[in-house]
Formats: structure tokens, sequence, C-alpha cells
């Protein structure tokens, strides 16, 4: 594995806004190991993401990005390791404690997971009416505060089907605020976006961050958008199955030890003879 670059490295990017509180873990990964049958897929991962930063995960494909994240959110259980949400263990935890950890964090799945023959009003209500012993009328308040958050408030009474994909997420995202987390994970969430498309999606991730001041797990590998949103990537060495680097994207580009690493940044294709690894 090529060295890790040290995290605490200024962000050269002027774009994103300095997290809240620097030095503060909202997740605490330690020593995770998780995979399928006989195959390791993340080995051995150690790592925190801080409250108020936008943290992406990337690496080629295959590389267990979608697989970390479903860890993260506890939908798949580690072979070994422990991960802590806001200081409670996430797996140890049982019945009420497990729900009220499962309540810090939304999470916006890549296809966005809307119900089609539900409006999109009734969509981002859904959370509320599972979890809120809320009164409809104030679910409706809420559903439709957070729609206007995401700019889409005109299209509550629209079915998923008649908007846009770039509108669909931003309602996937509404969805995953209902319940006003601290935390939102995005799984791909400009995947078959348009640039154009794909840039107002950014712009309104670093809007959320900047409004609300929510932690962003998301993963992506789309170079324009890790360059325009993180403060931090992890990149998964989809080679050793463990974590090639965690830094800011352009210290990942132009100071990793790992050859392999700077071409990813770069978008640079493979030499036709192989490089020595660090």
């Amino acid at each position: 594995m090529g060295a890790s670059i040290p995290a605490e490295r200024a962000n050269s990017r002027t774009e994103v806004p300095a997290t809240s509180a620097p030095h503060e873990a909202v997740i605490r990964v330690e020593d995770l190991v998780g995979g399928f049958g006989d195959r390791v897929i993340l080995d051995r991962f150690s790592f925190e993401i801080l409250r108020g930063e936008i943290f992406v995960v990337l690496g080629g494909s295959g590389s267990g990005k979608s697989t970390l994240l479903k860890h993260l959110i506890g939908l798949h259980e580690p072979r070994s390791g422990r991960v802590w949400i806001a200081g409670d263990d996430l797996l140890a935890a049982q019945g009420e404690a497990r729900l009220r950890i499962l309540r810090r964090f939304g999470v916006m799945y890549q296809s966005g997971a809307l119900f089609g023959s539900m409006t999109v009003l009734d969509n981002v209500k859904l959370p509320l009416e599972e979890f809120t012993e809320l009164p409809d009328e104030a679910r409706e308040r809420v559903a439709r505060a957070k729609l206007r958050l995401v700019g889409l408030e005109d299209a509550a009474q629209k079915l998923p089907g008649e908007l846009s994909g770039g509108m669909r997420k931003r309602v996937a995202i509404a969805r995953a605020m209902a319940l006003d987390p601290e935390i939102l994970f995005l799984d791909e969430p400009s995947a078959g976006l348009d640039p154009v498309t794909s840039a107002d999606l950014d712009a309104l991730l670093l809007d959320l961050r900047e409004a609300l001041g929510v932690t962003l797990v998301v993963v992506t590998h789309e170079l324009p958008s890790i360059y325009a949103i993180a403060d931090r990537v992890l990149m998964i060495d989809s080679r050793s199955h463990r974590i090639a680097g965690i830094a800011p994207p352009a210290v990942m580009r132009d100071e990793s030890p790992d050859p392999w690493v700077r071409r990813f940044f770069r978008r640079e294709a493979t030499p036709a003879e192989s490089e020595e690894r660090a």
C-alpha cells in the first residue's frame, strides 16, 4: 500500500469554507475488515470524519466504495473492527439505542430509491410518518421546507417519473434530510447527470453544508465534483484493498508517494511500462 498522506495538511482549495469544528470526529472507524465469503474487500480501515466537513470516498470501479458506505450506515456488519457515530458504537447498539444512532444520519442512494407511485411530497414525508408522531399538517410543513432547501417546492405534487434525473436526486436529498440528521451519506450523487446538472448539485451540497452545518460523506469517482466539494478524500486501493491515502484532493494529486494515485487524480493513462511503486 502507498503511504497515507497526512490528513492535517492545509486544504489548498478556496471554494469550500472551513469546517465548523475541525478537530471533532463525528465518525470514527477502527480496524474495519469487510468482505463477502472468502474475499476481503476492505482490509483494516481506520480513519475519522470530522464534523462539518465534506468527506469523499473514491476508488476505481469495484474497489469497495459502496461496500464501505454500507458498513458506515450499518447495512453490512464487518468481519472485525468498529464504527462509532457521534461517539456511539453502531455495531454494539441494539433496539432503541441503535435507532437513535440511525436517526443521526440520512442516506441518499445512487438510484434515488424514490417510490414511483407516490408524489414528491409524500416521498419526503415518508420518514416523518415512519419515525415521528407529528400530525399530518406538521409533516407536510416539514417536507415542504426540505423541498424548499433543494429548490423543488413547486414540484411537490409531481410524481418522480415526471422529473429529470437531477431533480430526482434533489428529492432524494430532501428525503434524506427529513429528520434533520447531522450527517448525510450520498452514494454517487452525480452519476448519470450531465456536467451542468452535476455542477448544480455540487453547489447545492456546498450550500447545504454552509446553511445547516451538516457533515457530508460522498461516494463518487467524478473528479470535477471531487475537486469542487471535497475537504478531504479517502482513496481505496483496489490492489491491496487498503486505504491508499487520506488528504485534500490537490494534495493527493500532487504529493502522493504512489504513482497510481497521482495518475488517478490527474486522469492519466497507465504507462506502457509499469512504474515502480513507492
